[in-house]
């Protein structure tokens, strides 16, 4: 359902909601937890994601244009939980959108970037590509040669999601691209992606641990379900 509200209307209500279930005590706390880098009104991700479905279901969402503006708007405000608002609301319409939506996505990666947001648009991504799989090898090396680690995490885990789909070429291929990267993100985030495809393939998940030189934990990830 489309909501017949403006998008200012729309962003004012959820927010003003939001604000009203908030506690400070548990905004204390989530804000320890994600160091220091985001304020929270104080939601639980249960409480809010049941405000959220009422909302949804009186007031619609958009779509669009108006999906876009409406992101923004959230990602423009400090509270994590608004961020979360504007993803889930993605998440509802990216079925729907056109191809050029994935250049929107990478535009929410790139907006106040943490493991929380990056990898739930990791999973837009994924299913945004499987609409439109002549995107996945152009958009994804550029994330790869962008420089951006959260680009490229995104690059080397959206196909987490595919499971006996993988395209376990390209995966390794991107794995072994990233090898050298310092960054803890980028290591956890490629040993993550292979432990998920060791679920499907052990052994090549096992034959290409021993035959690259990968980071320490990277390795440990990848074969940490691996019996």
């Amino acid at each position: 359902m489309t909501t017949k509200l403006s998008v200012e209307d729309y962003f004012h209500q959820i927010r003003n909601i939001y604000s009203d279930a908030g506690q400070a005590h548990i905004a204390e706390g989530q804000v320890a937890y994600m160091k220091n880098n985001f304020d929270f009104f104080g939601i639980k991700a249960p409480v809010w994601a049941t405000l959220l479905r009422a909302f949804f279901k009186e007031n619609g969402v958009f779509a669009g244009e108006n999906l876009k503006e409406f992101a923004r708007m959230c990602f423009s405000e400090p509270q994590r939980e608004l961020h979360y608002l504007a993803i889930e609301m993605c998440q509802k319409a990216v079925k729907n959108e056109s191809e050029d939506f994935i250049y929107f996505l990478e535009e929410l990666i790139l907006s106040k970037s943490w493991w929380d947001s990056v990898d739930w648009l990791a999973k837009l991504v994924a299913g945004h590509f499987e609409r439109f799989p002549h995107q996945i090898r152009p958009i994804t090396e550029g994330w790869l040669a962008s420089k951006n680690m959260w680009l490229q995490r995104t690059a080397i885990t959206f196909q987490r999601y595919y499971k006996g789909k993988t395209d376990s070429e390209m995966l390794f291929e991107y794995v072994k691209k990233m090898a050298h990267s310092k960054q803890f993100f980028i290591q956890k985030g490629s040993g993550w992606a292979l432990r998920e495809y060791a679920k499907i393939n052990p052994q090549a998940v096992l034959n290409f641990v021993k035959t690259n030189d990968l980071p320490p934990l990277t390795r440990r990830e990848a074969v940490r379900l691996i019996r």
